[in-house]
């Protein structure tokens, strides 16, 4: 039944309509929203958007994966009304059913308590806009608050999607047209990557809202987006998303740290929010405790923790989303690019 019912919330329309479409948003793009907010959740400025949003955000791809779709809105519901406001998710987690349970959780009045993002694949306009009518219908809203170019993970990836005819131009109409509100892109590859992509965006005098990438215990030694690229996107004002805390779960695998000092660790460095993977209860109730105990780590604190993880780290292995394709969607559909 799911299935079906994902199904029919698809609606294609053509990038001549998307461009053409009347203003249906509730929220203005340039006006920031005020949410609900907890005492027991830490709260963050979304860079220079004067959005503030919760330091933890719900990952997407993981409220996808119970087999019962009530489980998952029982989640959804329990993070947002314990103070998560920040909801990630993408156009191709679990085929749409991420969106789709996240549409049905945001039923309710559950929509005004949240900052919304969500990602795009495209590369082209064609292909991005398609997608985007896709996820504004399975997340049953007419506003999108963040919208990510997703998996950046190749050199000529910023290159077509600021070419003529190319995602940049959708995106930027559809924020016009009130369909989606800031604009930021992702990626777990190269740093050199999200330069390429920074460039790109200076070259054609385009500033991203949000930087999402891999920000954990192990980066820091390897490919290291921490030290590469947070230092550019705080000068430049964008708001910095970090994932892969746990590396799916690799990081933890490895033994050399626990989930919660794991997660204090990204919450220390100079991020808007640390998105992790929530599946189950136990680890919903971990992440709120971590916001509830977070004290910002000392640099003594900082150094030993890096010490302890520095051998393991050292050549990638535990950080499988820069080393190998497991995690690389678009590269095993490369349809989806357009």
């Amino acid at each position: 039944m799911e299935r079906r019912d994902f199904l029919k919330t698809v609606t294609a329309a053509s990038f001549g309509a998307a461009i053409g479409a009347e203003p249906q948003a509730i929220r203005p793009s340039t006006s920031p929203v005020k949410r609900p907010e907890s005492p027991d959740m830490i709260y963050r400025e979304l860079g220079t958007t004067s959005e503030r949003v919760s330091a933890i955000g719900l990952g997407g791809y993981h409220i996808g994966k119970q087999s019962d779709s009530a489980e998952s809105i029982r989640l959804m519901h329990n993070a947002v009304d314990h103070g998560i406001t920040f909801l990630d998710n993408c156009w191709d987690y679990n085929d749409g059913i991420s969106e789709v349970r996240m549409g049905q959780a945001l039923r309710n009045g559950y929509r005004d308590k949240v900052f919304l993002m969500t990602k795009m694949d495209g590369r082209t306009a064609v292909e991005y806009n398609k997608q985007l009518e896709q996820s504004l219908g399975r997340l049953q809203t007419d506003s999108i608050d963040l919208v990510q170019f997703h998996e950046i993970i190749r050199m000529e990836d910023p290159d077509r999607i600021f070419a003529p005819g190319g995602a940049i131009e959708a995106a930027v109409a559809a924020k016009k047209a009130g369909k989606i509100r800031y604009i930021g892109f992702t990626g777990h590859k190269d740093p050199a990557v999200h330069l390429r992509m920074l460039e790109m965006a200076e070259k054609h005098n385009f500033h991203f809202d949000t930087i999402q990438m891999p920000i954990n215990v192990m980066d820091a030694h390897f490919r290291s987006f921490t030290h590469q690229i947070i230092p550019v996107a705080l000068k430049q004002g964008i708001g910095v998303l970090a994932m892969k805390t746990f590396g799916d779960p690799y990081i933890l695998k490895s033994n050399t740290v626990q989930p919660i000092e794991a997660l204090h660790y990204g919450l220390t460095q100079p991020v808007s929010v640390v998105i992790t993977g929530i599946d189950n209860q136990q680890v919903l109730d971990q992440a709120l405790e971590a916001a509830r105990t977070f004290k910002p780590m000392t640099e003594a604190q900082v150094k030993a923790l890096l010490d302890r993880t520095a051998v393991a780290a050292s050549e990638g292995k535990f950080e499988l989303f820069k080393t190998t394709s497991h995690y690389d969607g678009t590269a095993q559909n490369p349809k989806w690019l357009g």
